[in-house]
């Protein structure tokens, strides 16, 4: 009994850590469980979920990306800098500004596939790079010019209440859940991931795979960039700092393996569910943010020592 019961735990510690979050914000702040809060956690945690998704493709097949963050923020300047001042149509500005993210993710795949160049050493250079480059374009300062009718999709509403920004997320989901588990490319993701060498000799192309699952990362990342900007309505240079240690913590703390061939989408999204209960419950009973970053780190320390004690109970 007592075995089974630790077997349910286990399976289920997440689900029950996420509801036991909630009973303690609606406890501690009755507001946190209104509609318009609910709804506004569900706005606020989709780029969080939609990068999460792409982020645990990576994670699956063994590598790591920290310049989601950055790539957030270049296509956040990036798209309202070519309507202003190139005098690119929006539509075609939120494509272009898609693009290159897409482009830098397939770059990052690339350089680590073919140099061997560790994923943490390379995506953090390209962190850094986009980061000085978003300041040097835009000099500090913000940059206005998003229309209105694109602002619809960072702060629409569906039928008055549901989120715009929601309804992307959910259908990103679905499509990163299909990809990883009913297709061979999902297949390759965890193959690729759980033994390199094995992969290799069974005939699977690991340089592409490894390298589409960066770029896919990198088309997920626009996607969220294109919510933030129109959410916010300007480019901000200095938006989603840190954003890339949110979206780890929500994947290793949904169980993906950061030793990568482990993990799904659905425990992702938990983990980001928790990651944004934890903050906007934490906001209303008004912690302030540094205290909000320590308990992110601390939760991201314990969660990765779990799971490197876990691989290594495995091994043994």
């Amino acid at each position: 009994m007592s075995h089974g019961l630790s077997k349910f735990f286990k399976q289920y510690a997440i689900i029950i850590v996420l509801i036991a979050l909630i009973i303690v914000f609606a406890i501690l702040a009755p507001a946190f469980i209104r509609i318009n809060n609910v709804m506004n956690i569900f706005r606020q945690i989709s780029m969080m979920s939609i990068v999460a998704v792409g982020f645990t493709f990576v994670l699956i097949a063994g590598g790591l990306d920290l310049s989601v963050g950055s790539q957030i923020a270049i296509i956040n300047v990036s798209i309202p800098l070519m309507i202003t001042n190139a005098g690119i149509h929006p539509i075609l500005a939120v494509f272009i500004g898609l693009a290159i993210t897409t482009a830098i993710g397939f770059f990052n795949g690339y350089v680590i596939t073919k140099t061997g160049v560790p994923p943490l050493i390379a995506t953090l250079a390209m962190q850094t790079a986009l980061r000085g480059l978003d300041y040097i374009i835009t000099r500090g300062y913000p940059i206005y010019g998003i229309p209105d009718y694109l602002k619809v999709i960072g702060q629409g509403n569906i039928f008055g209440i549901i989120p715009v920004p929601g309804v992307i997320m959910v259908a990103i989901i679905i499509f990163g859940i299909i990809l990883l588990n009913k297709t061979y490319i999902g297949r390759h993701f965890y193959a690729l991931g759980s033994n390199t060498e094995a992969t290799r000799l069974a005939g699977i192309n690991i340089h592409f795979t490894r390298t589409l699952s960066y770029t896919l990362l990198g088309f997920l990342t626009g996607i969220a960039g294109i919510v933030m900007v129109t959410r916010v309505g300007s480019g901000q240079p200095n938006i989603a700092t840190g954003f890339e240690m949110n979206v780890l913590t929500a994947c290793v703390l949904g169980g993906v393996s950061v030793s990568g061939g482990k993990g799904t989408i659905p425990g992702a999204i938990i983990g980001a569910a928790i990651i944004g209960v934890l903050n906007n419950g934490m906001s209303i009973v008004g912690a302030n943010d540094y205290w909000q970053q320590v308990i992110t780190g601390i939760v991201l320390l314990i969660v990765v020592v779990f799971d490197s004690l876990s691989q290594r109970n495995r091994r043994s």
